[in-house]
């Protein structure tokens, strides 16, 4: 009977899953049609269909279509494709962009980090002033404040990636000094997402117990590190890439349970793996560490799924419009001023600073998996994942028409500098150059 059962509820998980790349696809489709990301289809699409067919099934059929051990089913396999997707977004974070300018990158992530970070505190204290039960929940205040402003703060950079790439704009100044940044802003965020969700323990106990799971995690991850910079590592690699690609994988995947076990998110045990990863001109492992991306990537949908049913359905009716009204607004004030200042302020002429703020305020993936540590860890509740998640889907959106936009207003407004006299290309060039 046993035997009968697992195969039954590895049908039925099967069968969820097959709908689900079905909803990204569609999700995707959508994208294209509307002349945005493609994850923006699956993000949208994937939060949406839980609490939709909730709504249009009822309670009991939906408990039916997806009982509680194929959700958790679920759930463990969208832990596992995170993980596998995040090692490739971590082993990126080591390296920004080629050659971009210094001082304007550093200027850029200080901008596109500190004002918003000042926003997420801000909007922290307006649920305080409130008194917003519902948002507010009750993790210790010092985690509280720390997780929203790091998710106010975050700028994803795989969306940010591929609308550089759709509309053309990975060489230009613009497109790699925002990269650049978005790199640094996101790998600080991290490191405070590890501090707040340490605090999130409340406790000098649960705080060493979080630094114990944090030091394990990055012993494990230099052990790998080291072990793939031998000569034996890189021979095998040569002979078996495949099978070096799967026993990565499952050491990543052993590195973020442990992790779990132990108190810590798997989503920061798979981070310190991605980040100990050796990405130098000599290390043969991107290739295997991108196919290890692809894998989790192609499931990652699962994860959008999950957290629509398990975050959403019962936030709804909780979550004020005020709340996500104000979460909206604050986040694109912080990252617009700060991105723009930050630009300026590293000697980027105007139209270039426009187009860097637009670009820093996208969020996408990377935020939701933020999010995701968060409220596993308690820190947030489902209303403010709500407000945050509506949040990180419009700024996400709006970045590509934002740039449109700008486009459009450029060519119709001749620059004050040709007007003048002063918009030799080869003197723009040089001065561009003199700046790095």
């Amino acid at each position: 009977m046993e035997v009968v059962d697992l195969l039954t509820r590895s049908a039925h998980v099967v069968a969820i899953l097959a709908v689900i790349l079905l909803l990204a696809w569609a999700g995707r489709a959508a994208a294209r049609l509307l002349r945005q990301p493609e994850v923006i289809g699956e993000i949208t699409a994937g939060l949406l269909a839980g609490p939709a067919a909730l709504h249009l099934m009822g309670p009991s059929a939906f408990d039916a279509v997806l009982p509680g051990p194929v959700l958790d089913t679920l759930k463990l396999i969208s832990k596992a494709a995170l993980a596998l997707f995040l090692v490739g977004l971590a082993h990126k974070l080591q390296a920004g962009p080629a050659a971009p300018a210094r001082r304007t990158t550093a200027w850029v992530a200080a901008g596109a980090l500190v004002p918003p970070l000042a926003s997420g505190i801000l909007l922290a204290g307006l649920i305080l002033a409130t008194d917003d039960a519902a948002a507010r929940g009750d993790a210790p205040l010092a985690a509280f404040v720390l997780m929203i402003a790091v998710s106010m703060s975050i700028t994803a950079v795989p969306v940010m990636a591929r609308i550089l790439t759709d509309r053309g704009m990975t060489e230009t100044s613009a497109g790699r000094v925002a990269l650049g940044a978005a790199i640094t802003v996101d790998a600080v965020g991290w490191l405070l997402c590890m501090l707040a969700i340490s605090l999130g323990e409340g406790s000098l106990a649960g705080f060493l117990r979080s630094a114990l799971a944090l030091a394990v995690g990055g012993v494990c991850a230099l052990a790998i590190r080291f072990a793939l910079r031998t000569p034996l590592a890189r021979r095998a690699y040569g002979k078996t890439p495949r099978a070096v690609a799967v026993l990565l994988a499952a050491a990543t995947l052993a590195v973020a349970i442990a992790l779990e076990k132990m108190g810590m998110t798997a989503i920061v045990g798979a981070a310190l793996v991605g980040f100990a990863i050796p990405r130098d001109a000599d290390a043969p492992w991107a290739p295997a560490v991108d196919g290890i991306a692809r894998s989790g990537r192609f499931l990652v949908p699962a994860f959008f799924v999950v957290t629509g049913v398990t975050v959403l359905n019962g936030s709804f009716s909780q979550a004020s419009w005020v709340l996500i009204l104000a979460t909206f607004v604050l986040a694109c004030l912080g990252k617009a001023i700060g991105g723009y200042a930050g630009a300026r302020l590293g000697g980027r002429p105007r139209a270039d600073a426009r187009r860097v703020a637009a670009l820093m305020n996208t969020r996408g993936l990377t935020e939701l998996i933020v999010l995701q540590a968060g409220f596993s860890a308690g820190i947030l509740t489902a209303p403010m994942v709500l407000a945050l998640v509506v949040m990180a889907i419009a700024t996400t959106a709006m970045t590509g028409p934002l740039l449109g936009l700008l486009d459009r207003r450029e060519r119709r407004v001749p620059d004050r500098s040709r007007k003048a006299g002063a918009a030799d290309p080869q003197l723009t060039l040089a001065m561009e150059g003199s700046t790095r």
